[in-house]
């Protein structure tokens, strides 16, 4: 679980019953733990940890273009499992990467981006960090839905995000890739939805 979010924000909060949670940082609609059951491993900082053989990096980023200035750190996670790597940018607010945070984030093979400005990158830069990572999958998240309360009704849609990339998606409900194989030759923006 990556960011398990706070029900003010006008969706459900999810029930957190895995065995690692992944904090990119805490604001309250990303670092809701009052649904925690069990035994929970719970990654909050910048590191290298382990839990059952699912390897993550946590990479110090920042919230906003001032190096945390205005809405503090944020934690660039890679998750290293099934021979494959999964890149979590958080709440991403930096106009680009650094040249140590792409070292340190390596090969990627699926990349969750934020894509709703605001807060975060908007979809322009969001495509420039694209190009720097060349992932094979792109899930983009952090954008405006209906669902959501009035005060997310100033990021960018889907549909922006979307014609920024130049392509049209169509959203899955379950997107399960079991092998490396699996994986599409050239970049593929899959937006999931919820």
């Amino acid at each position: 679980m990556i960011d398990p979010f706070s029900k003010e924000i006008g969706l459900r909060s999810p029930k957190i019953k895995d065995d690692l949670v992944l904090i990119t940082h805490d604001h309250y609609d990303h670092s809701n733990t009052d649904n925690m059951e069990g035994e929970v491993f719970l990654v909050n900082t910048p590191g290298e940890y382990e839990r059952k053989g699912i390897h993550v990096r946590g990479i110090l980023s920042y919230h906003d273009n001032q190096e945390g200035v205005e809405r503090g750190l944020n934690t660039i996670f890679v998750i290293k499992t099934e021979e494959m790597n999964v890149c979590h940018l958080g709440d991403l607010g930096q106009d680009k990467l650094n040249e140590k945070q792409l070292d340190e984030i390596g090969d990627v093979d699926i990349l969750m981006i934020p894509v709703g400005g605001k807060f975060t990158v908007d979809p322009k830069i969001a495509m420039q960090i694209i190009e720097s990572i060349e992932p094979k999958i792109v899930i983009p998240m952090h954008y405006k839905s209906e669902k959501m309360i009035p005060a997310y009704d100033e990021l960018s849609t889907l549909q922006g995000f979307l014609a920024e990339a130049g392509t049209e998606a169509t959203t899955e409900k379950n997107l399960i890739i079991k092998a490396k194989s699996d994986l599409p030759p050239e970049t593929k923006i899959i937006p999931l939805s919820f």
